[in-house]
């Protein structure tokens, strides 16, 4: 069974030519789009068109243009016509899929298409190059900012709070929680210092009263302990 399928883009275009030409084709039905563009995504006549066509039939179009606008649109859909083992047929390009002439074409067609597709891919990451040289983000936007990240990689590393936890305090996907502790091996700049207990100063420097208690711990200056350093206490910093 032949199918035909014409389309117009306005509205005050007319379908007679395609029509009388489809029908001289042998078309049995034939599907309308009237007034709906070539690039539009939703085509109801085109779908009804292709949803009737089973193996063996053929679709016939008066143009190649009346498919679909671009290049990589017509090749995808005769190859899906293709795998159902339907034929197409054009018949201002005379391109008809049931003959070696017709292939032969159709192929280079698909040669064309891959070609285009490599220049597409090859501008995007050219494209992509310059904005990162120019000190550009490229992609989506980062869902937390840098301060963010390092309060959450700290909460999941340091204070062992659930990854699950994280993400539903600052509102994103546990993903990207894992992604932070992935790309982040070392522990952001630490603070521990800052977070000890003040009224443990005075025994960590040695000032204040020497019979308030002594916490063992080992703080490390250029890889020597407080307890290798030579001299005297004065040498340790000061802690604030």
């Amino acid at each position: 069974m032949r199918i035909g399928y014409a389309r117009v883009s306005t509205g005050d275009q007319s379908l007679d030519l395609q029509r009388e030409a489809l029908k001289g084709a042998g078309c049995d039905s034939i599907f309308e789009d009237h007034g709906i563009s070539g690039a539009t995504f939703s085509r109801p006549g085109l779908t009804r068109a292709l949803d009737s066509l089973g193996p063996g039939d053929v679709l016939v179009v008066w143009k190649l243009d009346r498919l679909g606008r671009s290049l990589l649109d017509l090749v995808c859909t005769i190859n899906n016509l293709a795998e159902q083992n339907v034929e197409f047929c054009s018949l201002t390009e005379s391109i008809d899929t049931r003959s070696p002439g017709g292939r032969l074409v159709f192929h280079m067609m698909a040669a064309l298409a891959e070609f285009e597709r490599s220049l597409i891919g090859e501008r995007t990451r050219a494209g992509m190059r310059a904005a990162r040289a120019n000190g550009r983000h490229v992609g989506r936007p980062a869902a937390l900012t840098p301060e963010q990240r390092a309060e959450a990689f700290s909460a999941v590393r340091e204070l062992k709070e659930p990854v699950e936890s994280v993400a539903r305090r600052y509102g994103v996907h546990p993903r990207t929680i894992r992604r932070i502790l992935k790309s982040n091996p070392n522990p952001p700049p630490s603070t521990t210092l800052e977070r000890i207990d003040p009224t443990l100063v005075p025994a960590l420097t040695g000032t204040g009263d020497a019979s308030g208690p002594r916490v063992g711990i080992d703080i490390s200056f250029g890889g020597n302990s407080a307890s290798e350093l030579s001299g005297s206490r004065s040498n340790l910093p000061t802690l604030y």
